[in-house]
């Protein structure tokens, strides 16, 4: 059994811990590969204990890298207790990945920073590791270096790797008036969870019903990959972001770098059993919470009106609007009043606390 109070030093961590988690990677990647015989391997990680992974491309691609650094113990469901270190590691992981799901890339690899305080033990130290394991497995793709080391709290960030055939990445610019606007899946409920906790109002129902999942979105958030890989594979989208600063965020995202407007029907909005509870709890309005700073990690995605039938074999999603020329978020209520899309779109100010 592990000595929950060993405090190891770097290089004992890197041999006991990392390498036996993160070993024999050559055997477990799986190549990225497509029909037109291009592909991507892995010829060194991890196992190698050299300072780069290498990867070794066959045919022609396009390389999509991505870096996020997430709070670690800033988070507040963390430091309120419905969080521990497994959860951000694995938070980390996803939330890098979220992006390369947004550009419609397969993921070949992540790159983890981990910087630890020298009271965390190495218990803590692998379940953080065993976080990052786990969510790359669960997203296909392994970790395949890093660093690890010292600092005066536990830090994390990463890089995330992926690759699409040539022409194949998607972007936020591209949406052009007349395409309808789609949601891969729901959101609100990474918000609606923090709005609950923090009210510290218990209410019965929703600790029965509705909280495990809602804290599910924080504990093993899932980044929308093969749904981002079908969008690229069906050669109509125009534009694609993810939902990770929320989505009303992510509207805004697109219509301003596509220099376009957005409007949104109210009644197309999606709003789950577990929103709806949490507002009427709290007398929020759900809408807010939907189209808020919720870290759901989904999709908003346009594409011709007209083509959208050549992705509904491949994956679900919703129409929530349309793009217009007239440069301008709004939401259109079922009467047709027209007004500024509700909630609180995050942003990455100082002063911000989203967790």
């Amino acid at each position: 059994m592990p000595d929950d109070r060993a405090l190891s030093d770097e290089p004992t961590r890197l041999a006991e811990t990392v390498v036996p988690l993160f070993g024999r990677q050559l055997d477990a990647f799986t190549p990225a590969d497509w029909p037109d015989r291009s592909r991507v391997d892995l010829v060194a990680g991890v196992d190698a204990q050299d300072d780069c992974a290498v990867y070794r491309f066959h045919g022609d691609h396009e390389l999509v890298v991505g870096s996020d650094y997430v709070r670690g113990p800033k988070f507040r469901l963390y430091e309120m207790g419905y969080l521990d270190e497994y959860d951000l590691g694995y938070y980390l992981v996803a939330a890098n990945l979220s992006d390369i799901a947004a550009m419609g890339a397969k993921p070949i690899g992540v790159l983890s920073v981990v910087r630890y305080p020298p009271e965390m033990t190495d218990v803590v130290f692998r379940r953080v590791l065993e976080g990052i394991r786990d969510a790359c497995a669960a997203s296909g793709c392994l970790n395949v270096g890093g660093d690890i080391g010292g600092a005066e709290r536990l830090i994390l960030s990463a890089s995330a790797l992926g690759v699409c055939p040539s022409g194949g990445a998607l972007f936020r610019t591209g949406a052009k008036p007349g395409d309808a606007i789609c949601l891969t899946a729901p959101t609100g409920f990474a918000g609606a969870a923090m709005a609950y906790l923090r009210a510290a109002d218990p209410d019965p129902g929703i600790e029965e019903k509705h909280l495990g999942t809602m804290l599910d979105y924080w504990r093993r958030p899932e980044a929308r990959i093969d749904s981002g890989m079908a969008l690229s594979a069906s050669g109509v989208v125009t534009s694609c972001q993810d939902t990770s600063d929320g989505l009303k965020a992510a509207l805004e995202g697109v219509a301003q770098a596509g220099s376009v407007g957005v409007e949104v029907r109210e009644e197309a909005l999606p709003i789950p059993g577990a929103v709806s509870a949490v507002a009427a709890h709290l007398d929020l309005d759900p809408l807010a919470v939907v189209l808020g700073d919720s870290v759901d990690f989904e999709l908003v995605f346009t594409a011709p009106a007209d083509q959208l039938a050549a992705l509904s074999g491949d994956l679900d999603f919703h129409r929530v609007g349309v793009v217009t020329e007239r440069r301008d978020v709004v939401l259109v209520r079922p009467d047709g009043t027209r007004g500024a899309l509700p909630g609180k779109a995050w942003r990455h100010a100082p002063a911000d606390v989203r967790a």
